[in-house]
C-alpha cells in the first residue's frame, strides 16, 4: 500500500517510524509536515520531529513543508501517487479537494475515545477532567475534526498521577502499532469501520501559555490535575517575587493540618513529600520546581537554594 504520512510532532513520529520498518507491507511515497521553524533560543529555523526523522531514517523519501495546501501542493502529492493519507498530528484539517487524491481516504490517530475529547488537546482535557479512563482511537478522516468512522479503538485506564508528557509518549507507542494493524486490515478487506454517536461529542481546545497559571484558592486536586495536563507545555507556573516559578510536580498532600493562611502561602516542608503551599480546600506538596532564569530542582536542593522561600507567598506576578 502506497502511504503518504501527514505529521509533525514528536507524537508522530512512533508511527512514522513504524511504517519506515515495514516496508513488505508499507510503501511510503512522501512525508508532510510543518514547516522549518525557529529553535527556542534564536532564530535559527529547525525541520518538525518528523522532518528531522526522515533526513535521518529515511533517506529518499519526498518531504513536502507547505506554508498552506494548495494546487502546487496537491499536484505535488499526485506525483506520488499515493493510495492512502496516514495523518498524526499533522495540525490542519484536509480539505474535500485533497482528500480526493487518495483512493482509499485518510486514516487519523487520536488519543482519546471518540467521540468523546475532539480537538487538538485529548489527553491534557481528560487529566483536568479527572477520568478513570481515555483512550486511543483509529479513525476515517472526514470534512468535520474527529468526526470520522472508527477503525481501531482501545481504552487506556488512568490512576490519577499520570503526567501529559508520560500519556503523549505511551498512545504515540501504541497507536503507532494500532494504526499498523488498521493499514493490515484495509490492505486485507477485513477492516469494519463504525460511524461515530456525534450526539455524544465532547469537545478540547487549543492550549494557550495562560492556561499553565495556577489558581492558588482552587482546590488542591484542580491544581495537581494542572500541574500533570501542563507538562511539558505551557507548564503549571505562578510568580515569586515577580520571577516566574514552574512547577513540574507535585502531590496532593493528604496529612494536611488545618490553616488559616491564605491559598498561596509557602507553610513549611515535609521531608518525604515536598515544600506545603496552601490551597483553596487544603494543601498541596509541590515536588519539583524551576525558578526563572535557573534549572529545574528537587525540592530540597530549592529550598537550600532559595533561603527566603519558605513562608512566603505564591501567586500572580503583581502580587
Amino acid at each position: 500500500m502506497r502511504v503518504l504520512f501527514a505529521g509533525t510532532p514528536d507524537f508522530s513520529v512512533p508511527t512514522l517510524a513504524a511504517m519506515v520498518n515495514n516496508p513488505e507491507t508499507i510503501r511510503l511515497v512522501g512525508v508532510l509536515t510543518n514547516p522549518d521553524a525557529p529553535g527556542k533560543r534564536g532564530k535559527t529555523l529547525k525541520p518538525s520531529p518528523v522532518s528531522q526523522f526522515v533526513q535521518e531514517h529515511a533517506e529518499g523519501v519526498a518531504v513536502l513543508k507547505p506554508q498552506r495546501l494548495d494546487q502546487a501542493v496537491r499536484d505535488a502529492v499526485a506525483e506520488l501517487q499515493p493510495d492512502i493519507l496516514v495523518c498524526v498530528a499533522y495540525g490542519r484539517i484536509f480539505g474535500p479537494k485533497f482528500l480526493a487524491l487518495f483512493p482509499r481516504g485518510g486514516i487519523n490517530l487520536h488519543p482519546s475515545l471518540l467521540p468523546q475529547f475532539r480537538g487538538p488537546s485529548p489527553l491534557q482535557a481528560a487529566i483536568l477532567a479527572g477520568l478513570h479512563q481515555t483512550g486511543i482511537t483509529v479513525q476515517y478522516l472526514s470534512q468535520k475534526m474527529d468526526a470520522g468512522d472508527i477503525l481501531l479503538q482501545e481504552p487506556l485506564a488512568l490512576v490519577g498521577d499520570e503526567y501529559a508528557h508520560e500519556l503523549l509518549e505511551s498512545t504515540a507507542s501504541r497507536g503507532a502499532e494500532m494504526v499498523l494493524q488498521v493499514l493490515q486490515d484495509l490492505q486485507a478487506g477485513l477492516a469494519r469501520p463504525e460511524p461515530q454517536d456525534h450526539s455524544k461529542a465532547t469537545y478540547c481546545r487549543i492550549i494557550t501559555k495562560e492556561d499553565g497559571l495556577i489558581t492558588w484558592s482552587d482546590s488542591s486536586i484542580e491544581i495537581h490535575r494542572r500541574v500533570r495536563a501542563y507538562r511539558p507545555w505551557p507548564g503549571a507556573y505562578t510568580y515569586w517575587k515577580g520571577l516566574k516559578l514552574t512547577i513540574h510536580a507535585a502531590v496532593v498532600y493528604n496529612e494536611a493540618q488545618s490553616s488559616q493562611q491564605p491559598p498561596g502561602s509557602v507553610l513549611g516542608i515535609d521531608k518525604k513529600s515536598g515544600i506545603l503551599v496552601q490551597t483553596g480546600d487544603g494543601q498541596i506538596a509541590l515536588q519539583s520546581l524551576q525558578l526563572q532564569s535557573k534549572k529545574q530542582m528537587d525540592f530540597k536542593s530549592f529550598v537550600n537554594g532559595v533561603q527566603d522561600f519558605l513562608g512566603s507567598h505564591l501567586g500572580g506576578i503583581h502580587e
